[in-house]
């Protein structure tokens, strides 16, 4: 059997301030299905999808996007007004340059160049 990825699911305590957030970063139009369930359709990316869970985010994710961009410590910069946070420092080595950060609702992600 082979599969291929429909949508990358975020649960979250607030769906539609979440896609809000990830469309600045990606691109897309923002969608409501409901107040349970928000979704965006990055321009060259799988859907990502939000949805209200009760319980919080409590442990650093198993899995989180790379998001490639040119100028990380720009990028990282243009994310905080957002809502996003830096997580420790931009790394650097001779393939290129990372910057943990997370989303309004601590969601881990990183902005890579290399």
């Amino acid at each position: 059997m082979r599969a291929s990825v429909q949508e990358i699911v975020f649960d979250c305590a607030d769906p539609a301030a979440l896609v809000r957030f990830w469309t600045e970063l990606l691109g897309g139009d923002p969608v409501d299905r409901g107040v349970d369930w928000s979704y965006v359709d990055p321009p060259g990316f799988v859907r990502l999808a939000f949805q209200r869970v009760p319980e919080g985010k409590t442990v650093k994710n198993r899995v989180h996007l790379d998001l490639q961009v040119e100028d990380v410590e720009r990028a990282a910069d243009e994310a905080l007004p957002l809502g996003a946070a830096r997580v420790g420092g931009l790394v650097k080595d001779e393939y290129g340059a990372f910057q943990v950060m997370r989303d309004p609702e601590g969601n881990e992600f990183c902005f890579v160049s290399g």
